[in-house]
């Protein structure tokens, strides 16, 4: 069983005491660190007051020099298909079907998106994303993938109100590396909103680096969340959340919630939930 060490949920990557034992520890890392801050400093300056589109370049950035690293990909194309297979085995095992209707927040190049296509039935999978430089990328995987019989939706969107897509639609909802990118304002934002396109008995998947220290954040690029924090979000949104502790038992460094409307949650005593401290 795969289990984060109690060490790195604890740990705040925000103190300067952790970035110089990280640096003495990565000596060959601390050359584009530094170059990387410097260019997200540049444009959070240019991009004040809107994190949208302070990421949005972001990604156009890290999407010029290399789309599969831009989602996640390093050090190879090989583990960019490793983690959209782990993605879609994941919700297969959990019951997703060809007959789903299925939004993607923050789709990407289709990391795990193309599998979806080609698992659903044409017209049901929706992928948005903030980045429209990273969706002429998902157009590319879904021609290199023959999937265009499928009809994928993809649209680049600039706010998480999703008011532009039908209400009770979607049966699953799913969001892999978008809240760790994320402030909290912007998880509240999703949150408010999701209730409404969620179909009834449908379920909203996303993960999120979780801590059991202080919440924290690096480089307005990595943020990190205590589970309550994000429980309690749901709950003012009339949403459940439930930590899925079968998702940590896979090689993967986030943590997963699952959203689900208040009246559709299983009772207490049937599901996992997160202790609070």
């Amino acid at each position: 069983m795969h289990k984060a060490p109690r060490s790195r949920l604890v740990t705040d990557r925000a103190r300067l005491g952790h970035k110089m034992r990280y640096a003495l520890s990565h000596p060959r890392r601390v050359l584009p660190y530094l170059r990387r801050a410097g260019r997200d400093c540049w444009l959070r300056l240019r991009h004040r007051g809107s994190h949208i589109a302070y990421y949005r370049a972001v990604m156009a950035s890290d999407t010029a020099r290399s789309p599969e690293a831009a989602v996640g990909g390093r050090p190879s194309h090989a583990r960019w298909l490793a983690i959209g297979e782990m993605q879609y085995d994941y919700l297969v095992r959990h019951g997703l079907k060809p007959q789903d209707r299925m939004l993607e927040i923050g789709c990407g190049n289709l990391r795990a998106g193309w599998r979806f296509i080609e698992h659903l039935e044409p017209g049901h999978y929706y992928g948005i994303d903030i980045s429209p430089d990273i969706l002429v990328e998902a157009k590319k995987t879904v021609v290199r993938y023959g999937l265009q019989d499928k009809l994928p939706y993809l649209t680049p969107v600039d706010n998480l109100t999703l008011d532009f897509l039908p209400g009770s639609f979607f049966t699953v909802v799913h969001a892999h590396s978008v809240f760790s990118h994320s402030p909290l304002e912007v998880i509240d934002e999703c949150l408010a909103h999701v209730g409404r396109v969620l179909a009834p008995g449908g379920w909203f998947d996303f993960t999120y680096d979780r801590t059991e220290g202080s919440e924290h954040q690096v480089l307005g690029e990595d943020f990190y969340y205590r589970t309550e924090t994000l429980i309690q979000l749901a709950g003012k949104h009339g949403l459940a959340a439930r930590h899925m502790e079968d998702w940590e038992q896979l090689p993967h460094g986030q943590s997963k919630l699952r959203i689900t409307h208040r009246a559709a949650a299983a009772p207490p005593d049937a599901r996992t939930t997160e202790e609070t401290s």
